[in-house]
């Protein structure tokens, strides 16, 4: 009998919204005019979610979500935590460093999509998150 049983299943729906939360944030970074330059850039220190430039701007975008059942937990937004903060950062860093971009006008954004019932989804876009 294999171990996967429920929680395979659970962790399968999770990285599917992962990858639902991340697309419905490209496409509203693309209607707001925006470039994606990178998706799920990743090295030692971690993974960037979406890497972003509009005019001279460099925009590291952190995507969480959550489902309107989880609600009680918090907001997708509420998640993103001191550590996840250094996280991001420091691979940011990394990217820059290897693009040779260390100079870069560079800003931290959040995109926060709640998975409502049905097919709906709420996105918020909060800018200069950290």
């Amino acid at each position: 009998m294999s171990n996967l049983g429920i929680n395979g299943q659970r962790g399968d729906r999770r990285k599917e919204r992962g990858r639902k939360a991340e697309q419905a944030a490209c496409e509203h970074l693309i209607s707001q005019g925006y470039t994606i330059l990178e998706r799920n850039w990743r090295c030692r220190s971690g993974e960037l979610d979406i890497i972003a430039s509009k005019r001279d701007l460099l925009v590291i975008v952190e995507v969480r979500s959550r489902s309107q059942q989880a609600a009680a937990f918090g907001t997708p937004a509420e998640s993103v935590n001191a550590r996840k903060i250094k996280q991001v950062r420091d691979t940011a860093a990394v990217y820059l460093h290897r693009r040779g971009q260390s100079d870069a006008n560079l800003r931290f954004d959040v995109i926060a999509v709640t998975f409502g019932y049905g097919d709906t989804i709420a996105l918020e876009h909060i800018l200069a998150a950290f």
